[in-house]
């Protein structure tokens, strides 16, 4: 009798493994280099249609391509170079492009556990540079800041971590970050120093939302990113609790099969300008572009 039972316990098991590593085999598949892509902000261009109180704009584009630097591809350690530059065309006579920002960076991941499929925990450093290119004067002659050609330069470093799950019911990736961003007063422009934050709280989630009808697709149809954002430190006199100290943003993104390496996304920010020099702008703004770089399972 014990036979019997150890024998059909046996068969169910083998039969609930084999099924079970076939779900496994069939989901979207993660790495280290794509919980990087996941992080990284994407390249985009947005279209003239803005909504909000931010100036006209023709367009706003960020050009982030990935730059992944690694022994193998199953390194458990990884870093990642991106050479960032956000650019708006003004809706203004010559259209003018105006104090791009370039945000030169370069991260280092670590993948510090693999719980099971899909389900990774990541740890992630980042040391970068923002700067607008113009070397005029900070102020102009009335104590404005000066937006056409001051000088705006920093540096920055960010710590944090990355944690991935699988959602097998919403066929979904999840993604959720938390990290700590530090602007040292010695890396900073004189000028920039107690009106800038330099200590700030990151945190965002992301979902990849894969179609109920096909488990073999390779791309998200729909993806979802709620990013937040709190200026930690004492600048500007601000009270800590201040709306002025945060940042927030969703965006949704939908991406046609009919269109290979695009995807389109509508999105609403408000909080700091973070377009260089324009930081002490406060917008609120919605947008609609098309986005590049889908991220492939």
């Amino acid at each position: 009798m014990k036979t019997r039972t150890y024998i059909l316990f046996f068969l169910l098991w083998s039969v609930h493994f084999a099924f079970s590593q076939k779900d496994i085999d069939t989901l979207p598949q993660l790495d280290l280099s794509k919980i990087a892509l996941i992080n990284q902000s994407d390249s985009y261009i947005t279209f003239p249609t803005d909504i909000g109180n931010i100036e006209p704009l023709m367009f706003e584009a960020n050009v982030n391509p990935s730059f992944v630097i690694r022994k193998r591809k199953d390194s458990k350690l990884m870093a990642v170079l991106k050479p960032q530059i956000t650019i708006r065309m003004y809706n203004a006579e010559s259209y003018p492009v105006r104090t791009p920002s370039y945000i030169p960076q370069i991260s280092v991941y670590y993948l510090a556990n693999k719980y099971e499929a899909l389900s990774y925990l990541v740890f992630f450093g980042k040391i970068a540079h923002h700067s607008n290119g113009q070397d005029g004067d900070f102020y102009n002659d009335d104590n404005t800041i000066n937006l056409r050609t001051g000088n705006f330069a920093t540096n920055f470093l960010e710590f944090g971590f990355l944690k991935t799950a699988y959602s097998n019911q919403l066929k979904a990736i999840k993604t959720i970050k938390s990290s700590i961003e530090i602007y040292p007063k010695s890396w900073m422009s004189r000028e920039l120093k107690g009106k800038y934050s330099g200590l700030r709280w990151h945190n965002s989630f992301t979902s990849f939302k894969f179609p109920l009808t096909d488990s073999h697709s390779d791309k998200a149809n729909f993806s979802l990113k709620a990013e937040a954002t709190f200026m930690l430190d004492n600048y500007n006199d601000l009270d800590i609790f201040d709306l002025d100290r945060f940042n927030a943003s969703i965006t949704f993104y939908y991406h046609p099969k009919f269109l290979e390496d695009i995807g389109l996304f509508v999105q609403f920010y408000h909080g700091m300008d973070y377009y260089n020099i324009y930081f002490e702008h406060q917008i609120s703004v919605i947008r609609f572009g098309i986005m590049t770089e889908i991220l492939r399972f």
